[in-house]
């Protein structure tokens, strides 16, 4: 940041799905339904009993995909993933430029942190015209860097993901921030435990409740600035000008590592 800066923040961890665009749009209906048939064919069972599989694996084991790996399916992440994101309908998620700006007003390393393979996240990003917005993404693939070194340890190996302690403190490691100098958003209310669990500051986004790990309720990642305005704040007690913003926005961004 190179502005004499006061806020309470030196990184943020952003969600990706539900929370940095509507649910409404229909991407994660359509993933469920995914799930579901993949569900149905791996395991050989009707689309009724794949609906109730699925559930009970996400309250379960975090996912779908960490549910059948803990039950000893033999089914690579490649596989799962290329059925599951590459057959969603991408075409309905479209450029944001509200949200660019905003996120480029951002003074704070900005970290995408997500479930999701690198390749949907890309995906993603770029159909929302964001992919130069953040510093890092850290995504399956980070996480489970072990089920993609052999093959045959796939199916023995555990899959880590958000709401995982596991998981949380890799984030925060990669992260090299002070949980409490940590903003961490997320349209999940397990997440957002978990999160709170390691003493990150929590932005719970699309919901309603307030619940006690949430730091921060956002109906939307719109009204990022209106809930969180330290974000921006300065140690004269002012926010960051527009003119500023602009200036600071212009400034070329550190490339997307692993």
């Amino acid at each position: 940041m190179d502005f004499d800066y006061a806020t309470p923040f030196n990184c943020l961890l952003f969600d990706l799905d539900d929370t940095l665009y509507s649910p409404a749009i229909g991407i994660g209906r359509a993933c469920r339904n995914n799930i579901e048939e993949f569900l149905a064919s791996k395991c050989g069972i009707s689309a009724e009993e794949a609906s109730s599989l699925r559930a009970e694996l996400f309250q379960s084991h975090g996912s779908s995909l960490a549910g059948l790996v803990a039950q000893g399916y033999d089914v690579h992440p490649d596989e799962y993933h290329s059925y599951v994101h590459g057959r969603l309908p991408y075409d309905l998620i479209e450029p944001d430029a509200t949200l660019r700006e905003l996120l480029l007003s951002v003074p704070q390393r900005k970290i995408l942190f997500t479930n999701s393979d690198r390749r949907h996240a890309t995906r993603v990003l770029q159909r929302l015209g964001i992919e130069d917005c953040f510093q890092r993404i850290i995504c399956f693939e980070t996480m489970n860097p072990h089920l993609f070194e052999d093959a045959t340890r796939c199916s023995k190996s555990p899959v880590i993901l958000k709401p995982s302690a596991a998981a949380m403190e890799m984030a925060v490691r990669l992260a090299g921030v002070a949980p409490r100098r940590t903003l961490f958003l997320d349209d999940s209310e397990r997440n957002i435990d978990a999160g709170k669990a390691l003493d990150l500051r929590t932005a719970l986004v699309g919901k309603r409740v307030k619940t006690q790990a949430v730091d921060y309720l956002l109906g939307s990642i719109a009204e990022l600035k209106q809930m969180i305005p330290e974000i921006w704040k300065k140690q004269d007690g002012t926010t960051t000008t527009r003119s500023e913003l602009e200036l600071e926005s212009m400034r070329p961004t550190t490339p997307i590592g692993a």
